[in-house]
């Protein structure tokens, strides 16, 4: 479990202002991702420090009509006991539960799950993470299992969208995404100011 990086990081999500404001008064927790292609396994999601992907996502989720008023939120996330994808020793970790997975998918005679791209994805960026996912829970158990402490949150980068400039190994949409898997992690909700003003 990673400690070398700061513990306490910005977060940003991006989702309906009515959602938005029941979380920040307090009046109800942010809802933990639960789909089975969820690529950090289920939490709520935040993109680390990019307030403007999360604006980009909720605009995103209003033309597909699953809200109304796109909205983001910021979060002080204290990382604690976290998976961090971002160092060798962690993605190890993964490495060898995929092997504990395959293993028993193997022996019960079952399909891999497979990782997939979206229907709406030009760029094929195997959006719809079901390997991965079934992976982290996977992980997730194996870890329960040995008595151990559960991991808090889910750190790792994600490599999204088209060339950020012609012939670029970088992709312009690349973030760094943390999944919040316990809520005591949060320590403060807040709307977004950018030169005292409120931005989304």
């Amino acid at each position: 479990m990673a400690r070398l990086a700061t513990s306490f990081v910005l977060g940003y999500h991006g989702c309906d202002a009515e959602v938005a404001k029941q979380v920040v008064d307090g009046n109800m927790p942010l809802l933990q991702s639960d789909r089975d292609y969820d690529w950090l396994s289920p939490g709520a999601y935040f993109w680390e420090a990019d307030p403007i992907r999360a604006q980009e996502y909720a605009r995103w989720k209003r033309d597909r009509g699953d809200l109304d008023a796109p909205t983001v939120i910021g979060a002080v996330i204290d990382l604690r006991d976290y998976l961090d994808l971002t160092n060798r020793e962690d993605t190890g970790l993964l490495a060898t539960a995929y092997d504990s997975f395959v293993s028993l998918n193997t022996k019960a005679d079952l399909p891999l799950p497979s990782n997939s791209n979206a229907p709406d994805d030009p760029f094929e960026n195997l959006l719809l993470r079901y390997l991965d996912c079934a992976v982290f829970r996977h992980l997730h158990q194996l870890v329960e299992e040995a008595g151990l402490s559960s991991y808090d949150t889910v750190r790792g980068m994600f490599e999204e969208g088209g060339e950020a400039f012609p012939g670029a190994a970088i992709k312009s949409k690349t973030h760094t995404q943390i999944a919040v898997r316990n809520n005591d992690c949060i320590k403060g909700i807040f709307y977004p100011l950018e030169n005292g003003v409120l931005q989304f």
